[in-house]
């Protein structure tokens, strides 16, 4: 069974030397939720897409808002947890790092998209099929089947990993200089890309799997892979705790964005709400909501909606604590929202169907896709050429675009496909666009 004393650690990578040090009157985990605010990646976030394209008339959810929003639920998931497993089970865990655990899982939280490139999922899959598909399939026989493996399925979640701990050019070691906690509990794979989850996701890119072994053996996180195979491990248990953040806030506030853009009815999104309760807690709400006198449909959905995340936040947290000993023993299945009670589960799930039908594949939606993806393959197309034959004029016009931070003019060429996709992914759906256009000659800064 993994140790909870061993899994809360505040050493930092890239400075393990000066873990005994102290800079000030803040916990090393408020340290790194500090650290992450005040970052320009996380800053990015406010033009990356989240579902919805970003808004004009009608604010929706971007990057930015939605980290923001997990997080406030993973410090509530945290501190829960921690009064409850420390009230009677652990009470020897009281005064110790173990009651940073809100602090460390809203740290996470703020961090877990921080790895998507522009246009979302389907930025994603247009740096993996450049390779799989397009133009960039010849340079499978150029480069070792291990970052082969990687770029072909290329992951938001091992991208976020490498933004945090890699050494970029210029920048010290360690990158971010992260809590070890902290950095284990936003890796919701913690696989190789050689040994993906059943939805085909990772956790870490072979150039940082080091970096997690020696994260995973410092707290005593199991690695269920045999030698040479491999290396896949279990997950640290706090990114439970993160992830079940995330289900609540992208499921339930996509559904308010689809309202306020009259892509939803209120009568279907306030019956789906409804759904999560019993009976007479239903009559309750609603006779609350003739009390508090709204008549705002936009007001009606925000109140059901924090109806809906508490009852989830509750439901998350009993299943945690009740699970507790499996998640230890790196044995629990599945996520904390599969195990909620039935009811809940159930209406979950009716959510995440309608979602689907009507969300996912709505205009919008699919519009912002197409365009994104046709964008991102464009400028994988255009980087990876330059790369190639760096002395063509073109292609040093292009390089030259590129921050110094990343290696893109190195002699390996794992290297420097390898900055494309840190450049590439690093931007903006705005910048992203930006560059688009200049390269296809479409715009000019004077005109």
């Amino acid at each position: 069974m993994m140790d909870w004393k061993q899994l809360i650690s505040n050493k930092r990578l890239g400075q393990e030397h000066r873990h005994v040090e102290r800079h000030d009157d803040r916990t090393e985990f408020k340290r790194d939720y500090d650290r992450l605010i005040f970052s320009a990646p996380f800053r990015r976030l406010q033009n990356k897409t989240q579902v919805f394209p970003l808004p004009g008339s009608v604010f929706v959810h971007n990057r930015l808002t939605h980290s923001l929003e997990v997080a406030s639920v993973g410090m509530s998931l945290g501190n829960d947890v921690t009064r409850l497993l420390t009230k009677d089970r652990h009470p020897e865990l009281r005064g110790t790092l173990f009651e940073e655990i809100g602090q460390i899982v809203a740290t996470a939280c703020l961090a877990h998209d921080l790895g998507n490139p522009p246009f979302g999922h389907s930025g994603e899959k247009a740096i993996q099929t450049f390779f799989t598909e397009g133009a960039g399939r010849f340079l499978k026989e150029k480069v070792s089947p291990a970052f082969w493996s990687d770029i072909t399925h290329f992951e938001g979640n091992a991208n976020a990993f490498r933004l945090l701990t890699h050494q970029f050019r210029g920048r010290r070691p360690g990158g971010f200089v992260m809590t070890y906690s902290t950095i284990a509990s936003i890796v919701k794979y913690p696989y190789s890309s050689m040994a993906p989850s059943k939805k085909g996701k990772f956790g870490f890119f072979d150039s940082e799997k080091e970096i997690y072994q020696r994260l995973a053996d410092e707290m005593g996180i199991f690695c269920t892979s045999k030698p040479g195979e491999p290396l896949r491990y279990v997950r640290h248990p706090l990114v439970y705790l993160v992830e079940a953040a995330d289900d609540i806030c992208y499921e339930i506030m996509d559904l308010e964005d689809a309202h306020k853009l009259k892509i939803l009815s209120y009568e279907t999104v306030s019956e789906l709400f409804l759904d999560f309760f019993d009976e007479e807690t239903q009559e309750r709400i609603k006779q609350r909501i003739v009390d508090e006198q709204l008549t705002d449909e936009n007001e009606m959905v925000v109140y059901l909606r924090a109806c809906v995340i508490g009852k989830l936040e509750n439901e998350c947290v009993k299943t945690f604590v009740d699970h507790e000993e499996e998640i230890l023993n790196g044995t629990f299945e599945g996520s904390l929202i599969d195990h909620i009670s039935p009811k809940q589960c159930e209406a979950y799930k009716r959510c995440a169907k309608l979602s689907v039908q009507k969300i996912y594949k709505s205009r919008p939606v699919l519009d912002v896709e197409l365009s994104g993806y046709q964008i991102m393959a464009t400028l994988m197309d255009k980087m990876t050429e330059a790369v190639m034959n760096p002395e063509r004029y073109y292609s040093q016009q292009l390089i030259g675009r590129v921050s110094s931070q990343y290696d893109i003019n190195a002699d390996d060429l794992e290297t420097r496909l390898m900055a494309i996709i840190d450049y590439i992914s690093g931007m903006t759906d705005v910048y992203a666009l930006d560059v688009y256009q200049k390269i296809n000659g479409i715009s000019l800064p004077i005109i």
